[in-house]
């Protein structure tokens, strides 16, 4: 089974009502964990990685080895997903490592400070279609924008620009892409909301009424992390500085999916776990100096949260 598309993945998702994870990683401790949790779960899985973003200064050598592990776990039906690819190159570099999957996000300029237009947006991710598809490789693509971090600017809730219904339904067809990210409430980055309300913020009527109008596009919901205050008072707690917020309820989520969403992306709050874990243990045993002892908590911390998530999208169970 292993590697397959996100179109099969994200079908199959749609037949059974629930959503899969699509999990950032950025070194191949990191991959590992979202893998055993996947075997453990005995779940679909999305494997991501965003360009420039690892732990790897050769990313090509670091792609390709993904790609490999992958191979490792045969009972799990994996993704292979380029997350945020900015440009048509990213794209085509991740296709050449064997990625069966690419996102180009084409929802902003360049520069990342401004949306782009409609039809800027339109051209690029068709090009990226067409030089995807004859390679087996699914597309997603983004319409709206979506506040925090990897939209490259520092804001919150109040930067998303949220998807139009209409535009979506033109989107896909002068597109053809496979999967579309819809903002419709959502926001990147450790720092979501400021007060409890915003993990309420979702617009589940707007994904309801793009997904009527668009029945066979997988819906695709970024910047969903929860952000466990757990996590963040221990890492706090151990010489840390992360600003507490709210992030996406898990009730919200559910009923994002009992409305169309498929494909659901989690960075931060494994991110958050691994990071909580690490700083704990450095924390309780100042003395230790070897890499293995360190990692094994990030490791256990970053398989356990993605388990978690696997359970609350409906995917545990479906491999």
């Amino acid at each position: 089974m292993s590697l397959v598309t996100l179109r099969v993945a994200l079908a199959r998702a749609e037949e059974g009502g629930y959503a899969v994870g699509a999990f950032n990683v950025s070194s191949l401790d990191q991959a590992i964990a979202v893998l055993d949790a996947a075997e453990v779960e005995r779940s679909p899985v999305i494997v991501q990685s965003i360009a420039g973003m690892s732990a790897y200064a050769d990313e090509e050598r670091w792609w390709k080895r993904l790609r490999r592990i992958i191979d490792d776990y045969p009972s799990v039906p994996a993704v292979l997903h380029l997350d945020h690819g900015r440009t048509y190159e990213d794209c085509a570099r991740a296709v050449d490592c064997g990625f069966s999957s690419v996102m180009i996000d084409a929802s902003r300029e360049a520069d990342g400070d401004l949306p782009a237009s409609f039809d800027d947006n339109v051209a690029l991710t068709r090009r990226v279609v067409e030089m995807a598809r004859p390679h087996g490789v699914s597309v997603e693509g983004e319409l709206g924008t979506i506040g925090g971090a990897e939209a490259g600017i520092a804001g919150i809730a109040e930067n998303i620009v949220f998807a139009d219904p209409e535009q979506a339904a033109l989107f896909v067809s002068r597109t053809g892409v496979d999967a579309l990210a819809v903002a419709v409430g959502t926001s990147h980055g450790s720092v979501k909301f400021t007060d409890e309300s915003g993990g309420q913020r979702l617009r589940i009527g707007l994904i309801a009424e793009i997904k009527e109008r668009l029945p066979d596009t997988a819906l695709v919901l970024h910047g969903s992390s929860s952000i466990p205050a757990e996590a963040v008072a221990v890492i706090n707690a151990h010489g840390g500085d992360v600003r507490p917020s709210y992030g996406v309820s898990p009730e919200q989520k559910s009923e994002a999916i009992a409305h169309g969403i498929r494909k659901i992306n989690q960075g931060t709050d494994s991110h958050l776990a691994w990071t909580a874990a690490m700083r704990r243990f450095l924390g309780e045993n100042p003395a230790v100096v070897e890499p293995s002892a360190l990692l094994a908590p990030a490791v256990d911390a970053f398989r356990e949260m993605v388990a978690t998530r696997m359970r609350e999208f409906g995917s545990a169970g479906r491999a």
